[in-house]
């Protein structure tokens, strides 16, 4: 139940000072854990998002710290810990025995006491794994790691696509700066001929340094965002590797995608409503005792206000999974408009990619300036970020639904 899991790292604590429980040979357990093996390593002083996974697993501290502790609950051998519990036990009475022969009263010293209370905690884990129920509070606490680990591997993943989206905003920056430049340039020539105002050429320089003042801005954030980034994945701090493309989503994929059987998948995996369900489950016991000590007695206020408690709890699980259900098809629905998107987005890449080349054209010929030359190339370059912008928001969506699908785990 959810209430043990505090105590059972007390109880295992107290186990280990006792010298009971050693490591057991590997148990058949369920895959709970994305499978982030490396096929291929990334080369020197880049970084890709395949692989990001796996560096972290090896290389995140947050990360191997939870490992370690699944392990240390995955390594207990409860045969031979059944057994060390109960020579512990046999042990622990006889002293008693031994004290009340040749001592008298010896049974109100602080010694036997204290043997008393060693006897009491131990009989119960002893009982708990003879009924399965360390086993099963262990099997919840690991569950719990996982998710726990998956989190973080996620938000790992999520700082990747954000800052490679980052990077891109920087470029474009770079590019009407480049763009505003050309702008004083004339304004500047406009100006010494008279044909525009001093407020209109300062308004313009204005925003030049405004426009480099965000540029800063964006770039102190992607530092600090870098070296997060460079934390999760064993990199120097202030290491700047090169950031690896997304992978492609697939038609294939998204024509494999069933809402309807992906959610249930997601249901059955999600810890959040394993966890609302342990807490559902602890409020029927609670109900049972309660009610049961009134007799079901539908007269006493005490019966009544335990019988509204017990369903309150049953609504808030029900509005739990009710609200997974929603995210989850609301998940779906996103990755279906994303790839819509970006769709329209190609064709008006493909647009502008023929205005370039008639701007091109007409520039050789001598009809149009250098300058609006170069307003059709930034037009380009802005239709390229959009379609990389779709593709990167598709890929996000769609990563953030296999996530769901495969580990019960949505995004906050």
């Amino acid at each position: 139940m959810k209430k043990k899991l505090t105590a059972l790292l007390l109880t295992l604590t107290l186990l280990s000072t006792l010298g009971i429980g050693v490591l057991a040979d590997e148990q058949e357990k369920e895959e709970t854990a994305p499978d982030t093996t490396q096929t291929v390593s990334d080369a020197a002083g880049t970084l890709s998002f395949e692989n990001l996974g796996a560096r972290m697993k090896s290389n995140y501290y947050t990360v191997m710290s939870l490992e370690e502790n699944i392990a240390a609950i995955e390594c207990l051998d409860y045969e031979k810990m059944y057994e060390d519990l109960r020579r512990s036990l046999n042990k622990i009475a006889s002293a008693q025995w031994t004290m009340i022969q040749m001592i008298p009263g010896s049974s109100e010293t602080y010694t036997y006491k204290s043997l008393e209370s060693q006897y009491d905690t131990l009989r119960k884990t002893f009982d708990d794994i003879k009924d399965g129920k360390l086993q099963q509070d262990n099997a919840d606490l690991v569950r719990q790691l996982r998710d726990a680990e998956n989190r973080v591997l996620m938000a790992g993943q999520t700082l990747y696509i954000s800052l490679l989206g980052l990077e891109e905003q920087s470029a474009a920056l770079d590019r009407q700066t480049a763009s505003l430049e050309r702008t004083l340039e004339e304004l500047s020539l406009r100006y010494d001929l008279g044909q525009i105002s001093a407020m209109a050429l300062r308004q313009a320089e204005a925003g030049k340094v405004q426009a480099e003042s965000g540029k800063a801005q964006l770039d102190a954030g992607i530092a600090q965002a870098r070296r997060q980034l460079n934390a999760m994945a064993g990199e120097a701090l202030t290491a700047v590797p090169s950031l690896q493309a997304l992978p492609a989503v697939t038609a294939e994929q998204l024509a494999a995608m069933d809402v309807e059987k992906d959610l249930e998948r997601a249901k059955s995996l999600s810890y959040d409503l394993y966890d609302a369900r342990l807490t559902l489950n602890d409020a029927d016991e609670d109900y049972k005792d309660e009610a049961g000590a009134h007799g079901y007695n539908e007269e006493k206020y005490e019966y009544q206000k335990a019988k509204h408690l017990w369903q309150s709890a049953q609504y808030t699980y029900n509005a739990a999974v009710q609200s997974f259900e929603l995210s989850f098809r609301t998940l779906y629905d996103s990755v279906q408009s994303y790839a819509s998107a970006l769709e329209a987005a190609k064709v008006s890449l493909e647009c502008r990619r023929g205005d370039l080349a008639a701007a091109q054209l007409r520039y050789e010929q001598g009809t149009i300036s250098e300058n609006a030359l170069h307003t059709a190339e930034d037009d380009l370059y802005a239709a390229q970020d959009t379609v990389s912008g779709a593709e990167r928001d598709l890929f996000t969506a769609y990563n953030n639904y296999r996530w769901a699908a495969d580990f019960g785990l949505l995004a906050g």
